[in-house]
């Protein structure tokens, strides 16, 4: 398969239903996400995230959308960028969250998650941020990629997902 049938742009409004229908085809497959969004559109563009251009990108194949990818800025919650934050010395408000990145089973094993997280780390860092991002450690596959693009494994971590809802996700930090 050549590149020239793959590309990544940003997202706009016009591709937040093909946008939820490969994310409803993952979730199928793949169980991600773990909890099922009730406004799974408004799910793709995360808080603090303004809504009207968001930092969110979709990779095509043939121009069809096959994958999804947001920055978002680090909110307190988040176990990541105070991790990150922690170990540089750097206040956590200089990170960058990496979410909501899939790909459309189908269209896997042509490098579209690679080309997604490259462009979100391009972006941040012509922002003056640090990509970090955390995910459930169930998710081997995505563990995966995150190392085979230089990743570091910061820490795994709980996080609170609701009242009576613990998870543990694995903390990355972009290579430097």
């Amino acid at each position: 398969m050549s590149h020239e049938r793959i590309s990544v742009r940003r997202r706009d409004s016009s591709d937040l239903d093909a946008c939820v229908r490969v994310l409803a085809e993952v979730h199928e497959s793949d169980g991600y996400p773990v909890n099922w969004p009730r406004d799974p559109a408004g799910w793709l563009t995360p808080p603090g995230s303004p809504a009207e251009s968001p930092a969110a990108w979709v990779a095509l194949l043939d121009g069809v959308v096959v994958g999804h990818v947001c920055l978002s800025p680090a909110r307190p919650d988040d176990a990541a960028p105070g991790l990150w934050s922690g170990r540089t010395g750097t206040g956590p408000e200089k990170a960058a969250v990496v979410s909501r990145l899939f790909v459309s089973p189908k269209a896997r094993g042509h490098g579209i998650g690679a080309l997604l997280l490259a462009e979100t780390v391009r972006d941040a860092r012509g922002r003056g941020l640090h990509p970090v991002l955390d995910v459930v450690t169930s998710d081997r596959s995505a563990a995966a990629l995150y190392e085979r693009q230089g990743w570091t494994l910061m820490a795994t971590a709980e996080q609170r997902w609701g009242p009576d809802r613990t998870v543990l996700v694995h903390c990355y930090t972009a290579p430097s």
